[in-house]
């Protein structure tokens, strides 16, 4: 009787090791490349830290590209398998007739991300105060620096003849340069915008993306190929983000800086705190991953204001799968 007990007592033993290396071999590893590390993107981080992607069998390995073209760079030569990215680059890679483009899947965020922060306090600041200014702006082509002119124009400014634009920093050195040159004012994201104001630095005096409405600002994409080949595991990403969309829209923004808190360790938690809360006042965090097209006309739109619509059709039917996003939404 006690060898027949042993005996099932390692056959159960046995099943669950099978079924744990199972559950190991069955995990998908996923590269993603964020064009930058940003509160913007928390929703990205509370997939990762609330194990959404994992309860998914998705192993994601995060890294930071820092630009848009070298993001793109690192998808199209396959260094990545998913970017996070604005999605006008989709619309670059496309105009350069790329027979296997990228494609916009799961968009995480809907509005600009940037705030108008000017060097002296402006409690009475209108938009004609800009006229004139020495004005520190995005890199040239970027969805920052579109939005930006965008919203001057609505409000009657020729960004490049009413002001003096600057548009020669790097990304990464526009804080610092901002500091430490005569510029009047800047387009900043967040958390620096509040670390700026919380040292004396600089005035938050108007948000570009209460001014500039819904947009595909930041959106997953990956290639075609990609997607054909892994069109389940694609969908199971789509479905962590969802997951976290829904966790942000439903969480405090305390608890949601606490969650993230490692991937800002340079930033106080009363900073990502206010941030996040800014973010979400304003609707940032897209609630779905589905880009519908309006939002893809209104980029199409703020890019040909800025000249920088490339000729010839741009089929949002190609270059957007809303397909697997209604899906994992409808289920």
């Amino acid at each position: 009787m006690k060898k027949i007990k042993l005996i099932a007592v390692f056959s159960v033993l046995a099943l669950l090791l099978l079924s744990a290396c199972s559950s190991d071999s069955e995990t998908t590893t996923i590269k993603i490349g964020e064009v930058t590390r940003s509160l913007f993107y928390a929703p990205q981080y509370v997939a990762i830290e609330k194990g959404f992607f994992e309860e998914e069998g998705l192993n994601v390995e995060l890294q930071t590209t820092w630009g848009g073209d070298k993001t793109m760079t690192a998808l199209l030569s396959d260094g990545i398998d998913v970017a996070l990215v604005g999605s006008e680059t989709s619309i670059y890679v496309y105009a350069q007739d790329s027979k296997d483009y990228a494609v916009n899947f799961a968009q995480l965020t809907q509005t600009d991300g940037t705030f108008l922060v000017a060097k002296e306090e402006k409690p009475d600041f209108k938009w004609e105060d800009l006229k004139d200014s020495n004005f520190l702006g995005q890199r040239k082509g970027g969805m920052p620096q579109m939005v930006g002119e965008f919203v001057l124009k609505n409000h009657g400014i020729d960004p490049h003849n009413d002001l003096s634009l600057h548009q020669n920093i790097d990304f990464a050195n526009i804080p610092g340069a901002f500091l430490s040159g005569d510029y009047e004012y800047v387009q900043l994201f967040e958390p620096t915008a509040s670390v700026f104001e919380k040292e004396g630095n600089g005035y938050v005096v108007a948000s570009f993306g209460e001014e500039s409405g819904h947009v595909p600002y930041t959106v997953f994409m990956a290639k075609q190929s990609y997607i054909d080949d892994n069109q389940e595991n694609i969908e199971k990403f789509t479905r962590a983000i969802y997951k976290a969309q829904h966790w942000v829209q439903e969480t405090d923004s305390a608890e949601i800086a606490e969650t993230i808190q490692q991937y800002f360790e340079d930033v106080d938690l009363d900073i990502l705190t206010s941030s996040i809360e800014r973010y979400k006042s304003q609707g940032s965090f897209a609630t779905d991953p589905i880009l519908d097209e309006e939002e893809w006309n209104n980029l199409k739109d703020i890019m040909n204001e800025a000249g920088e619509l490339p000729e010839g059709e741009i089929p949002y039917e190609e270059l957007v799968n809303t397909e697997i996003a209604e899906d994992v939404t409808n289920n």
